[in-house]
């Protein structure tokens, strides 16, 4: 029983285990991790226009090569007079020159990842033009993001990179992550779940320096205290999206990331029971009226086993009289 508790704390606050009491929880937009290609859903609607497959298996190509520091396939995917502009505006004309900076980079930054979040692909005449994201990893810890466009011209020998510039994401080094969280407002304050056989209270606020929203959820049955968690919501910044991390009271813990939809959220969790066994969970949020919203658990397995969907609403609690 305790073990499907902890289920419904995963959800409620996002991820876990079993199956909540037996009847009762942001991707990518869509996927709940960054894909590196297409990484949401207006670069997949792009799937269906000739000439985007091949050009995001060109992107997939890319973050490989780089990945592996293989400046040679690097270099040959521009055309042989394309150019890269970095974020100061200077410009590599050339495969040649293109090549010495990577390999230049790589001496320097050895053993650096990359992903690529692509936003859009655009066929406009003989060329295509790409818009998103590129976030890099160091081996010292380091990150970094920014924001590119690339034109793409096709060849005999497939789509080559004619130009590929780089440009400062300053709005979002300059956001407080909290305003990013912004569309999660709506969980401050405390709330009870209904029609469970356990009292559940959760109860979200933000955080002192206002950049997370942080919960306390806590399970009754019985009226004895059975489950207590805690759950930390923050902005993931490589992934553009909220992430969340529980911890509960016998040692478990959770992590989940939360994508924005027309109507509410979808939560992908992934968790870690005290005895090692784990569990994964699609989540669905409806916000509904009159201070409710209801959540619906899917695709949940624990271990090797499948557990079954359920859905529950969960109920805002109203403020003591006086205040």
């Amino acid at each position: 029983m305790l073990c499907r508790m902890r289920w419904f704390l995963g959800v409620a606050v996002l991820t876990h285990c079993s199956a909540m009491f037996s009847a009762s929880v942001s991707a990518q937009s869509a996927p709940a991790t960054a894909q590196p290609v297409p990484a949401n859903a207006q670069a997949a609607s792009a799937q269906g226009v000739p000439g985007t497959v091949e050009i995001q298996k060109i992107t997939l190509d890319l973050t490989n090569a780089f990945n592996s520091a293989k400046v040679d396939d690097l270099a040959a995917m521009f055309l042989a007079d394309g150019e890269l502009i970095d974020e100061g505006g200077t410009v590599y004309k050339g495969q040649e020159a293109i090549k010495d900076l990577l390999k230049k980079f790589f001496a320097k930054f050895p053993g650096t990842q990359m992903e690529i979040v692509v936003d859009s692909i655009r066929l406009v005449g003989p060329v295509a033009i790409q818009e998103g994201t590129r976030f890099t990893s160091s081996k010292d810890g380091s990150n970094a993001s920014v924001r590119f466009v690339s034109v793409l011209s096709k060849t005999d020998k497939g789509w080559k990179i004619a130009s590929l510039s780089d440009f400062a994401d300053e709005s979002a080094a300059d956001t407080n992550p909290g305003e990013f969280l912004q569309p999660l407002n709506w969980l401050i304050g405390d709330w009870i779940n209904e029609g469970t056989d356990a009292r559940v209270k959760i109860s979200y606020q933000w955080s002192e320096d206002n950049n997370f929203i942080v919960g306390d959820i806590i399970v009754n049955k019985n009226d004895q205290s059975v489950m207590k968690s805690s759950q930390r919501i923050g902005w993931d910044p490589r992934l553009n999206k909220p992430r969340s991390w529980t911890f509960d009271s016998d040692g478990g813990f959770a992590e989940s990331t939360w994508t924005e939809t027309e109507e509410g959220w979808v939560v992908q969790s992934t968790a870690v029971m005290p005895d090692g066994l784990t569990g994964s969970a699609n989540v669905t949020i409806t916000l509904g009226e009159n201070g409710r919203y209801v959540m619906s658990g899917r695709n949940r397995l624990v271990g090797n086993s499948q557990e079954p969907d359920y859905e529950i609403t969960v109920v805002k609690k109203p403020p003591a009289v006086g205040k």
